[in-house]
């Protein structure tokens, strides 16, 4: 049975991902916790690993906006001084045969779009962005030196069992009654269930490679408002016109900091982001599941 190290294991990726894979690999965990083989924090230490076959990076910072210098710091200390900083102690155990990790879509700085390709230049210039972009460019330099395969996967928003983020959120929202569907929630974005990273692991490891990873079937805002609420047992939001959501953005924005609604908010609940994932369902003979028969609150 093949090693495997996952950085991140206390996070909502790393802990699904361990769950998924537990009787196929001989798991190594890294995190912020007791209950990993490695407690440490990557962002301040060159921890003292085992030697593992694979690496699943999948520790990061993300899901928060920075409104300070230090709190801008944070992203790059952890995206990629935390990378930096556990290819060293790689270095002291013995380098893997394969590194995979876990970057985002948000490196090509795109609000809006349909069918993005992995050919698309890396435009993204906010903290969370650009951390990275910058780590995919160590790990890439890295990788090369030390002979080990390099396979990167960008996923869209992540769907599974409480997600954090925007997901997280929006089921916070409707659950309270505090979330608002726009203009009939026609927009599109692309959804990637978490159990589908499990899933690419082998053939990652095998191949390499950078890919988008997201469902096949994008998913308009009013289809995950109707799976949420069903699952929720609530009623739908209730759907208000795009004039009206846009002066609520701009109290959001200006006057009440809480408020459910802002313009960055109303920008994504109104535009198309959707990525292409044909590449990765070529090359690594993957079938992503579907997210309206799959996601499950819990």
């Amino acid at each position: 049975m093949s090693k495997i190290l996952i950085t991140g294991a206390s996070g909502f990726i790393g802990a699904n991902v361990c769950q998924l894979l537990v009787d196929k690999y001989d798991i190594f965990t890294v995190g912020l916790t007791d209950n990993d083989n490695c407690k440490a924090d990557l962002a301040k230490t060159v921890p003292a690993l085992e030697y593992c076959d694979i690496v699943l990076h999948a520790a990061g910072k993300a899901h928060t906006v920075p409104k300070t210098d230090n709190e801008k710091k944070v992203f790059f200390d952890v995206n990629l001084t935390g990378t930096i900083n556990l290819c060293t102690a790689l270095e002291k155990c013995g380098t893997p045969e394969s590194l995979i990790f876990i970057s985002t879509v948000a490196v090509y700085g795109v609000d809006s779009g349909e069918y993005i390709t992995e050919t698309h230049p890396l435009l993204g210039n906010t903290p969370y962005a650009l951390s990275k972009i910058q780590a995919e460019a160590y790990l890439t330099e890295w990788c090369h030196k030390k002979n080990v395969k390099l396979g990167i996967i960008r996923p869209a928003l992540i769907a599974g069992p409480n997600p954090p983020g925007n997901l997280g959120s929006m089921i916070n929202g409707i659950r309270k009654s505090r979330y608002f569907s726009i203009a009939d929630g026609k927009a599109q974005k692309s959804v990637l269930m978490v159990a589908d990273i499990a899933r690419l692991i082998p053939a990652l490891a095998e191949k390499g490679g950078i890919y988008n990873v997201c469902a096949s079937r994008q998913l308009a805002f009013r289809e995950l408002e109707q799976l949420i609420s069903a699952q929720l047992g609530v009623k739908m939001p209730i759907s208000i016109p795009f004039r009206i959501a846009k002066f609520l953005a701009l109290f959001g924005d200006y006057i009440w900091e809480n408020a459910p609604i802002n313009s960055l908010t109303l920008n994504k609940m109104t535009t198309n982001l959707t990525f292409d994932n044909n590449k990765a369902r070529r090359e690594l003979n993957w079938e992503p599941l579907d997210v309206l028969e799959n996601f499950r609150i819990e």
